[in-house]
């Protein structure tokens, strides 16, 4: 059974041009240093009562304009697409918050209708992932994929990147820009350093709001639309 760990009632942040509601699903695959849900990482948490979750969207349908299912990462559940399904049933459009780690779950749910709005966290450059999600010899071909099916209009969607120092660079941000080349919208949050961080956050810091706006400088000119977000 896939468990939901949390739940934000409700939310104008989380899903463009929505009011919604967005829940939080335990595991992940990956183990990034600066991950500030490691009690959702390492299933410390106590999961919810997925009835009342639903009783609560039940009621709340006409007033919430969407559902994020978040985490963790949601795809490494077999029983996700049926979780999306009853969402759907419910009349929500759904955002998919995901590390991009498993492509084939991801196009399947997209091709089934089950997915409204991707966002996928682009961890680092490629040469930098290894570092960025905590996984020595990281493979980054099913991230390539995950990304060429974005770039191929399957779905709306974002990529996004958290900035760490002590993890990334000027030369990881042109990389990324690379990477995503002519993407819809691609967005720069700063690492915080606040909430259950992973690896405890010894060295890592947040950036400076002008060493952002330089890392947005080099993407920029290679997608649509970028932006720092939270700043």
């Amino acid at each position: 059974m896939m468990r939901i760990y949390g739940i934000q009632k409700v939310t104008l942040l989380d899903y463009p041009d929505r009011t919604a509601c967005t829940l939080f699903f335990g595991g992940c695959n990956l183990r990034c240093p600066f991950c500030h849900n490691a009690s959702l990482v390492r299933l410390d948490a106590r999961p919810i009562d997925e009835g009342e979750v639903f009783e609560y969207l039940k009621k709340r349908k006409n007033l919430l304009g969407g559902v994020c299912v978040s985490g963790g990462e949601p795809l490494i559940h077999p029983e996700i697409g049926e979780l999306l399904s009853q969402l759907k049933e419910l009349g929500y459009d759904v955002k998919l918050d995901t590390n991009g780690t498993n492509p084939s779950r991801l196009k399947e749910l997209v091709e089934r209708g089950l997915v409204d709005y991707v966002a996928i966290d682009i961890k680092s450059s490629p040469e930098g992932y290894p570092a960025a999600v905590g996984v020595p010899g990281f493979d980054v071909t099913p991230v390539d994929e995950s990304i060429k099916l974005m770039l191929g209009g399957a779905v709306d969607y974002e990529f996004r990147t958290t900035a760490v120092r002590g993890l990334h660079t000027l030369q990881d941000f042109t990389s990324i820009g690379d990477w995503i080349a002519g993407a819809k919208r691609y967005f720069i949050q700063n690492y915080s350093g606040m909430g259950d961080i992973l690896s405890g956050g010894e060295g890592l810091s947040p950036f400076k709001e002008s060493e952002l706006r330089a890392f947005l400088a080099v993407v920029s000119p290679k997608v649509e639309y970028a932006a720092l977000r939270g700043v």
